[in-house]
């Protein structure tokens, strides 16, 4: 896996093609048109696990000099990846013009954007694990998680929903951590030496002798996805909402970055139309509803 390396360093790369898998079937070729499964030796795209979406991008065949009407170009698009087993990262892709064949060289590129959305919610997971624990306490531990592009959501042990205060409290430690701007360190070691470090360990995942250890500020904890360069890079975290799942399991969901700051505009949006309405200003809408209420009450 070739995309742990910071921007374009760790989003595209060269890989050879092992295998083209189709309707369950190797094959040597697969042609425009055609939705296959890839196996290169190399690769940027991260295969689906641990929480974290796979990635898409584009796989690309182009000889020097090559243009991409030339009959030895090919393009393709990656739908997305997975890991079926440890180590083994499939591309799900579909050729759109020229053919691939097994045995070749590519070029295959990651979705910079998206990529780097699914790092800010990743990253922010283990922030919000932090300040749960601390807000709450060290029975606190994961129990799964999303994290993609679009959100993240956290699931964690906890005996009953979180207070008002609680949440709020929780988002101030991650936003402060956050600010603080700490770079992210990953270290590879033994599974022992993480354990003695204190490194947390994911809810559910097998861990080989050699495990990754990525620490951000104080956030340590054993990790394979792919993570910001430092907590700045997250920008900012909502919290959406706080739900109960399973008895002893809670989930909250979170929005990161522009994704946070569109919705926080949209509440702004329907506050200032409830206050138009209402003929007084967003922070008195609270107050002005209280005294419309009362008076319907006295006129019931």
């Amino acid at each position: 896996f070739l995309g742990y390396g910071a921007g374009a360093t760790g989003e595209q790369g060269q890989g050879r093609i092992l295998a083209i898998i189709a309707h369950g079937q190797s094959v040597d070729a697969a042609a425009a048109g055609e939705e296959v499964e890839i196996l290169t030796d190399r690769t940027p795209l991260y295969g689906r696990s641990g929480g974290q979406v796979g990635d898409t991008g584009r796989i690309v065949k182009r000889e020097a000099g090559d243009t991409a009407t030339d009959a030895s170009a090919c393009e393709a698009e990656v739908l997305d990846t997975w890991k079926p087993v440890p180590e083994l990262i499939v591309a799900k892709t579909r050729v759109t013009s020229g053919s691939l064949f097994v045995g070749e060289e590519v070029t295959i590129q990651v979705d910079s954007d998206r990529r780097q959305r699914i790092r800010r919610n990743h990253s922010a997971t283990h922030l919000l694990h932090l300040a749960l624990r601390e807000v709450l306490g060290q029975h606190v531990t994961q129990k799964g998680s999303y994290v993609g592009p679009d959100k993240l959501t956290f699931d964690f042990s906890h005996f009953s929903p979180l207070t008002a205060a609680e949440l709020k409290r929780v988002e101030q430690l991650v936003n402060s951590a956050i600010r603080r701007n700490a770079a992210a360190v990953t270290e590879e070691c033994s599974y022992d030496d993480a354990q003695k470090r204190g490194a947390m360990a994911l809810f559910g995942e097998k861990y080989g002798d050699r495990v990754r250890v990525l620490a951000l500020g104080e956030s340590v904890e054993l990790c394979g996805g792919t993570h910001v360069t430092r907590t700045g890079d997250i920008g900012l975290l909502k919290i959406t909402s706080e739900t109960g799942i399973a008895k002893g399991i809670r989930r909250i969901e979170a929005l990161t970055a522009e994704a946070a700051e569109d919705h926080l505009a949209a509440r702004e949006a329907e506050l200032a139309a409830a206050a138009e309405t209402l003929r007084t200003g967003p922070l008195e809408v609270s107050d002005r509803v209280g005294k419309l209420l009362e008076e319907l009450k006295g006129r019931e």
